[in-house]
Protein backbone atom coordinates (compact mmCIF):
# COMPACT_ATOMS: atom_id res chain seq x y z
CA UNK A 1 0.00 0.00 0.00
CA UNK A 2 1.05 3.48 -0.49
CA UNK A 3 2.58 5.37 2.20
CA UNK A 4 0.29 8.20 2.10
CA UNK A 5 -2.52 5.83 2.09
CA UNK A 6 -1.02 3.63 5.18
CA UNK A 7 -2.03 6.94 7.22
CA UNK A 8 -5.55 6.54 6.08
CA UNK A 9 -5.37 2.70 6.97
CA UNK A 10 -8.48 1.87 9.15
CA UNK A 11 -6.34 -0.25 10.45
CA UNK A 12 -4.40 2.71 11.92
CA UNK A 13 -7.52 3.83 13.75
CA UNK A 14 -7.51 6.93 12.11
CA UNK A 15 -10.55 9.47 12.30
CA UNK A 16 -11.65 12.07 9.48
CA UNK A 17 -9.32 13.74 7.24
CA UNK A 18 -6.37 15.96 9.02
CA UNK A 19 -7.06 13.50 12.26
CA UNK A 20 -4.01 12.26 13.83
CA UNK A 21 -3.27 8.48 13.13
CA UNK A 22 -3.91 6.25 15.76
CA UNK A 23 -5.90 9.07 17.76
CA UNK A 24 -9.54 8.71 18.82
CA UNK A 25 -12.09 10.37 16.45
CA UNK A 26 -13.79 13.44 17.59
CA UNK A 27 -17.20 13.87 18.84
CA UNK A 28 -19.34 14.33 15.33
CA UNK A 29 -21.40 17.94 15.02
CA UNK A 30 -24.56 16.82 14.75
CA UNK A 31 -27.01 19.59 13.31
CA UNK A 32 -29.28 20.38 10.31
CA UNK A 33 -27.08 22.36 8.42
CA UNK A 34 -24.34 25.06 7.50
CA UNK A 35 -21.30 22.68 8.89
CA UNK A 36 -19.40 22.87 5.78
CA UNK A 37 -15.09 21.56 5.26
CA UNK A 38 -13.15 20.71 2.47
CA UNK A 39 -12.93 17.18 1.35
CA UNK A 40 -9.77 15.96 -0.28
CA UNK A 41 -10.94 16.52 -3.34
CA UNK A 42 -11.48 20.20 -2.92
CA UNK A 43 -15.32 19.75 -3.14
CA UNK A 44 -17.63 20.84 -0.49
CA UNK A 45 -19.72 18.41 1.88
CA UNK A 46 -22.34 19.76 3.99
CA UNK A 47 -23.50 18.57 7.28
CA UNK A 48 -27.16 17.01 7.59
CA UNK A 49 -27.91 14.79 10.77
CA UNK A 50 -23.77 13.97 11.25
CA UNK A 51 -22.71 15.16 7.34
CA UNK A 52 -21.14 13.22 4.47
CA UNK A 53 -17.41 11.79 5.79
CA UNK A 54 -14.69 13.08 3.22
CA UNK A 55 -16.18 15.39 1.51
CA UNK A 56 -19.03 15.09 -1.11
CA UNK A 57 -17.12 13.12 -3.83
CA UNK A 58 -17.41 10.20 -1.56
CA UNK A 59 -20.78 10.39 -1.10
CA UNK A 60 -21.01 8.38 2.26
CA UNK A 61 -23.38 9.68 4.42
CA UNK A 62 -23.40 9.31 8.48
CA UNK A 63 -26.47 8.43 9.38
CA UNK A 64 -27.85 8.62 13.38
CA UNK A 65 -27.63 5.71 15.26
CA UNK A 66 -30.49 7.06 17.31
CA UNK A 67 -31.94 10.38 18.50
CA UNK A 68 -28.11 11.05 20.04
CA UNK A 69 -26.59 10.00 16.85
CA UNK A 70 -24.19 7.56 18.11
CA UNK A 71 -20.13 8.11 17.63
CA UNK A 72 -19.90 4.59 17.28
CA UNK A 73 -22.07 4.67 13.74
CA UNK A 74 -20.34 7.53 12.84
CA UNK A 75 -16.97 5.51 13.20
CA UNK A 76 -18.21 2.72 10.87
CA UNK A 77 -19.24 5.26 8.00
CA UNK A 78 -16.10 6.64 8.32
CA UNK A 79 -13.93 3.89 8.22
CA UNK A 80 -15.97 2.33 5.52
CA UNK A 81 -14.96 5.61 3.11
CA UNK A 82 -11.58 5.45 4.15
CA UNK A 83 -11.41 1.69 2.75
CA UNK A 84 -12.99 2.94 -0.21
CA UNK A 85 -10.81 5.38 -0.86
CA UNK A 86 -7.42 3.10 -0.42
CA UNK A 87 -9.54 0.24 -2.88
CA UNK A 88 -10.11 2.96 -5.21
CA UNK A 89 -6.48 3.90 -5.03
CA UNK A 90 -4.79 0.72 -4.91
CA UNK A 91 -6.65 -0.39 -8.03
CA UNK A 92 -4.90 2.23 -9.63
CA UNK A 93 -1.76 2.00 -8.90
CA UNK A 94 -0.20 1.20 -11.82
CA UNK A 95 -1.33 4.82 -13.16
CA UNK A 96 -0.07 6.01 -9.66
CA UNK A 97 3.61 5.26 -9.31
CA UNK A 98 4.51 6.35 -12.71
CA UNK A 99 3.33 9.46 -12.29
CA UNK A 100 4.57 10.38 -8.57
CA UNK A 101 7.56 8.78 -10.15
CA UNK A 102 7.36 12.09 -13.16
CA UNK A 103 6.41 14.50 -10.31
CA UNK A 104 9.12 13.74 -8.14
CA UNK A 105 12.45 15.14 -8.20
CA UNK A 106 15.42 13.16 -10.24
CA UNK A 107 18.20 11.88 -8.65
CA UNK A 108 21.43 13.42 -10.27
CA UNK A 109 24.51 11.63 -10.95
CA UNK A 110 27.73 12.85 -8.85
CA UNK A 111 31.75 12.61 -9.53
CA UNK A 112 32.72 9.33 -7.25
CA UNK A 113 36.38 9.88 -5.22
CA UNK A 114 39.10 8.15 -6.03
CA UNK A 115 39.88 5.44 -4.18
CA UNK A 116 43.67 7.04 -3.85
CA UNK A 117 45.41 10.08 -4.27
CA UNK A 118 45.76 11.61 -7.53
CA UNK A 119 49.73 10.69 -7.57
CA UNK A 120 49.30 7.36 -5.79
CA UNK A 121 49.49 5.43 -9.25
CA UNK A 122 53.09 7.19 -10.04
CA UNK A 123 55.19 6.56 -12.11
CA UNK A 124 52.60 4.71 -14.25
CA UNK A 125 50.50 7.05 -14.51
CA UNK A 126 51.23 10.80 -13.14
CA UNK A 127 49.06 12.97 -10.72
CA UNK A 128 48.94 15.41 -13.53
CA UNK A 129 47.04 13.52 -15.64
CA UNK A 130 44.78 11.48 -12.76
CA UNK A 131 43.51 14.72 -11.70
CA UNK A 132 42.62 16.39 -15.23
CA UNK A 133 41.25 12.97 -15.97
CA UNK A 134 39.53 12.55 -13.16
CA UNK A 135 38.31 16.52 -12.07
CA UNK A 136 38.27 17.58 -15.46
CA UNK A 137 37.47 15.11 -18.57
CA UNK A 138 34.85 12.49 -15.78
CA UNK A 139 33.36 15.51 -14.70
CA UNK A 140 32.39 16.74 -17.74
CA UNK A 141 30.82 13.00 -18.38
CA UNK A 142 29.00 13.56 -15.16
CA UNK A 143 27.22 17.58 -15.65
CA UNK A 144 26.70 16.80 -19.54
CA UNK A 145 24.11 13.36 -18.64
CA UNK A 146 22.67 15.66 -16.03
CA UNK A 147 21.81 18.01 -18.58
CA UNK A 148 21.04 15.70 -21.36
CA UNK A 149 18.76 12.94 -18.39
CA UNK A 150 16.63 16.48 -17.71
CA UNK A 151 16.23 17.27 -21.59
CA UNK A 152 14.83 13.82 -22.13
CA UNK A 153 12.84 13.79 -18.80
CA UNK A 154 10.90 16.63 -20.44
CA UNK A 155 10.68 15.14 -23.60
CA UNK A 156 9.10 12.51 -21.97
CA UNK A 157 6.57 13.90 -20.31
CA UNK A 158 5.47 15.64 -23.73
CA UNK A 159 5.29 12.74 -25.90
CA UNK A 160 8.03 14.28 -27.65
CA UNK A 161 9.20 10.83 -29.45
CA UNK A 162 11.43 12.78 -31.67
CA UNK A 163 13.45 14.62 -29.45
CA UNK A 164 13.78 11.98 -27.62
CA UNK A 165 15.26 9.86 -30.42
CA UNK A 166 17.62 12.91 -30.71
CA UNK A 167 19.15 12.86 -27.89
CA UNK A 168 20.13 9.38 -27.47
CA UNK A 169 23.63 9.75 -28.68
CA UNK A 170 24.52 12.41 -25.95
CA UNK A 171 22.59 9.52 -23.47
CA UNK A 172 24.74 7.25 -24.49
CA UNK A 173 28.20 8.65 -24.88
CA UNK A 174 27.64 10.78 -21.67
CA UNK A 175 26.33 8.01 -19.56
CA UNK A 176 29.19 5.62 -21.12
CA UNK A 177 31.87 8.29 -20.43
CA UNK A 178 30.37 8.40 -16.46
CA UNK A 179 29.97 4.40 -16.54
CA UNK A 180 33.39 3.30 -17.87
CA UNK A 181 35.35 5.89 -15.36
CA UNK A 182 33.81 4.46 -12.83
CA UNK A 183 34.76 1.18 -13.52
CA UNK A 184 38.08 2.26 -14.64
CA UNK A 185 38.94 4.29 -10.90
CA UNK A 186 38.42 1.20 -8.76
CA UNK A 187 40.04 -1.12 -11.76
CA UNK A 188 43.40 0.92 -10.66
CA UNK A 189 45.31 0.33 -7.45
CA UNK A 190 48.75 1.58 -6.12
CA UNK A 191 49.04 -1.73 -4.58
CA UNK A 192 47.94 -3.32 -7.65
CA UNK A 193 49.85 -5.73 -10.57
CA UNK A 194 51.33 -9.07 -10.54
CA UNK A 195 48.28 -11.79 -11.34
CA UNK A 196 44.66 -12.48 -10.29
CA UNK A 197 44.36 -15.33 -8.13
CA UNK A 198 41.75 -18.43 -7.21
CA UNK A 199 38.76 -18.80 -9.40
CA UNK A 200 39.70 -15.71 -11.79
CA UNK A 201 42.92 -16.82 -12.73
CA UNK A 202 41.85 -20.12 -13.25
CA UNK A 203 39.57 -19.04 -15.72
CA UNK A 204 41.79 -16.80 -17.46
CA UNK A 205 43.99 -19.80 -17.84
CA UNK A 206 40.56 -22.09 -18.94
CA UNK A 207 39.18 -19.27 -21.71
CA UNK A 208 42.85 -17.84 -22.60
CA UNK A 209 44.95 -20.97 -22.48
CA UNK A 210 47.70 -18.84 -19.71
CA UNK A 211 47.88 -15.30 -18.05
CA UNK A 212 50.43 -14.15 -20.39
CA UNK A 213 48.56 -15.23 -23.67
CA UNK A 214 45.10 -12.89 -21.60
CA UNK A 215 47.59 -9.92 -21.29
CA UNK A 216 48.92 -10.05 -24.92
CA UNK A 217 45.50 -10.09 -26.44
CA UNK A 218 43.53 -7.78 -24.37
CA UNK A 219 47.06 -5.19 -25.29
CA UNK A 220 46.70 -6.16 -28.85
CA UNK A 221 43.19 -5.59 -29.05
CA UNK A 222 43.59 -1.91 -27.20
CA UNK A 223 46.58 -1.16 -29.02
CA UNK A 224 44.23 -1.36 -31.61
CA UNK A 225 41.56 0.83 -31.53
CA UNK A 226 41.00 2.95 -33.83
CA UNK A 227 41.11 6.73 -32.34
CA UNK A 228 39.42 6.09 -29.31
CA UNK A 229 37.91 4.02 -27.31
CA UNK A 230 38.45 0.98 -24.62
CA UNK A 231 39.67 -2.44 -24.24
CA UNK A 232 37.86 -4.29 -22.19
CA UNK A 233 38.08 -7.96 -20.22
CA UNK A 234 34.26 -9.16 -20.13
CA UNK A 235 32.06 -11.91 -18.55
CA UNK A 236 29.77 -13.61 -21.54
CA UNK A 237 26.44 -15.20 -18.72
CA UNK A 238 24.69 -16.70 -21.33
CA UNK A 239 28.53 -18.64 -22.24
CA UNK A 240 29.67 -18.76 -18.55
CA UNK A 241 33.05 -17.42 -19.87
CA UNK A 242 35.49 -14.80 -20.26
CA UNK A 243 35.46 -12.72 -23.32
CA UNK A 244 38.02 -9.29 -24.52
CA UNK A 245 36.29 -6.90 -26.74
CA UNK A 246 36.95 -3.33 -27.69
CA UNK A 247 34.20 -0.46 -27.39
CA UNK A 248 34.72 2.88 -30.05
CA UNK A 249 34.45 6.30 -28.22
CA UNK A 250 32.28 5.88 -24.75
CA UNK A 251 30.26 2.87 -25.41
CA UNK A 252 29.82 0.90 -22.64
CA UNK A 253 30.65 -3.02 -22.68
CA UNK A 254 27.33 -4.73 -21.02
CA UNK A 255 24.90 -1.81 -22.84
CA UNK A 256 26.69 -2.45 -26.28
CA UNK A 257 28.01 -5.81 -26.12
CA UNK A 258 25.85 -7.87 -23.34
CA UNK A 259 29.27 -9.14 -21.66
CA UNK A 260 29.36 -7.68 -18.12
CA UNK A 261 32.61 -5.38 -17.65
CA UNK A 262 35.19 -6.89 -15.16
CA UNK A 263 38.07 -4.66 -16.14
CA UNK A 264 38.56 -1.72 -18.60
CA UNK A 265 41.66 -0.06 -20.06
CA UNK A 266 40.79 3.58 -21.20
CA UNK A 267 43.03 4.08 -24.20
CA UNK A 268 41.36 7.75 -24.86
CA UNK A 269 44.40 10.08 -25.53
CA UNK A 270 43.39 12.48 -22.67
CA UNK A 271 44.53 9.33 -20.48
CA UNK A 272 48.24 8.95 -21.21
CA UNK A 273 49.22 11.65 -23.96
CA UNK A 274 50.78 13.71 -21.10
CA UNK A 275 53.23 11.38 -20.28
CA UNK A 276 53.11 8.87 -22.88
CA UNK A 277 52.65 10.89 -26.03
CA UNK A 278 51.52 9.13 -28.60
CA UNK A 279 52.96 5.98 -27.63
CA UNK A 280 50.18 4.00 -26.53
CA UNK A 281 51.83 0.69 -26.27
CA UNK A 282 54.00 1.87 -23.69
CA UNK A 283 51.37 3.58 -21.87
CA UNK A 284 49.65 -0.29 -21.90
CA UNK A 285 52.68 -1.62 -21.21
CA UNK A 286 53.01 0.11 -17.89
CA UNK A 287 49.31 -0.20 -16.68
CA UNK A 288 49.24 -3.25 -16.07
CA UNK A 289 51.49 -2.60 -12.87
CA UNK A 290 48.52 -1.17 -10.96
CA UNK A 291 45.60 -2.91 -11.93
CA UNK A 292 43.33 -3.84 -9.11
CA UNK A 293 43.10 -7.44 -9.74
CA UNK A 294 40.92 -7.84 -5.72
CA UNK A 295 38.31 -5.50 -7.64
CA UNK A 296 38.90 -7.48 -10.46
CA UNK A 297 38.08 -10.51 -9.01
CA UNK A 298 34.73 -9.56 -6.87
CA UNK A 299 33.16 -8.21 -10.19
CA UNK A 300 33.89 -11.36 -11.71
CA UNK A 301 32.32 -13.40 -8.49
CA UNK A 302 29.54 -10.82 -8.34
CA UNK A 303 28.22 -11.60 -11.86
CA UNK A 304 28.58 -15.54 -11.30
CA UNK A 305 25.68 -15.35 -8.77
Amino acid sequence: MPQFLRLLSPERGCGAVGQSPGLPPPRPRIGNGGNRGRGRGGRRGRSHGGGYVLGARLGTRVQPDGPSSSAAGILRAQRAAITMLCRAACSSSRNLVPALGVLGSRQKHTLPDLPYDYGALEPHINAQIMQLHHSKHHAAYVNNLNVVEEKYQEALKKGDVTAQVALQPALKFNGGGHINHSIFWTNLSPNGGGEPKGELLEAIKRDFGSFEKFKEKLTAVSVGVQGSGWGWLGFNKEQGRLQIAACSNQDPLQGTTGLVPLLGIDVWEHAYYLQYKNVRPDYLKAIWNVINWENVTERYAACKK
